[in-house]
């Protein structure tokens, strides 16, 4: 069974709002970094929506973009994205795929059949499959921001106090920092 890894950009004060982030050559290639190390991806239909918006033109060179975020594209087109949407059914994005029905079952489903893991990068999903106890690790890109809004990692709540084990700590030559926490269980 592979792990599920939650993985977003985030800012001091929680914020999760992507245009919050610093996207430069090195956040783009930690987040490749990350991808290499999974079998496929997870997305709420929002954050897929968002994603086939722009990096599909930057995979087949219709946007201009530097090496690193290109590489990050034309990876991401290979990868397996699964979308868990209960209001859009088709996901034409290149190897994308639905789920659909009980999403603890078939999370849990996806788990099992991907053994080099899967990455998580939507912040509502993950709240709800956190609520599921289905996330295993979370590894966060800390900005150094206040962003003063929202959306916040989390805003809906969780049932409790999730503890977890740092694995490692990692500051980046632009002041974010890469957590990487593994879920304590018991």
């Amino acid at each position: 069974m592979g792990l599920l890894t939650f993985s977003i950009n985030v800012t001091l004060d929680g914020c999760v709002d992507h245009r919050e982030g610093t996207a430069n050559e090195e956040t783009h290639a930690f987040f490749t970094r990350l991808m290499d190390e999974v079998g496929a991806m997870l997305w709420g239909r929002v954050t897929y929506e968002m994603m086939e918006s722009y990096w599909p033109a930057v995979a087949r060179g219709d946007l201009e973009a530097p090496p690193a975020m290109r590489e990050w594209a034309v990876k991401l087109e290979a990868k397996p994205k699964y979308v868990v949407s209960s209001t859009r059914t088709d996901f034409p994005w290149t190897n994308s795929h639905h789920i659909a029905g009980d999403l603890r079952t078939a999370v849990q489903k996806l788990k099992d059949a991907t053994p080099a893991g899967v990455l998580l990068c939507s912040g509502k999903l993950a709240a709800e499959l956190d609520r599921l106890d289905l996330i295993d690790e979370y590894k966060f890109l800390v900005h150094p921001r206040i962003a003063g809004h929202g959306p916040t990692l989390y805003q809906s709540g969780l049932p409790s106090t999730r503890c977890l084990e740092l694995v490692s700590a990692m500051p980046l030559r632009n002041g974010a920092v890469a957590l990487h926490y593994r879920r304590v269980l018991g």
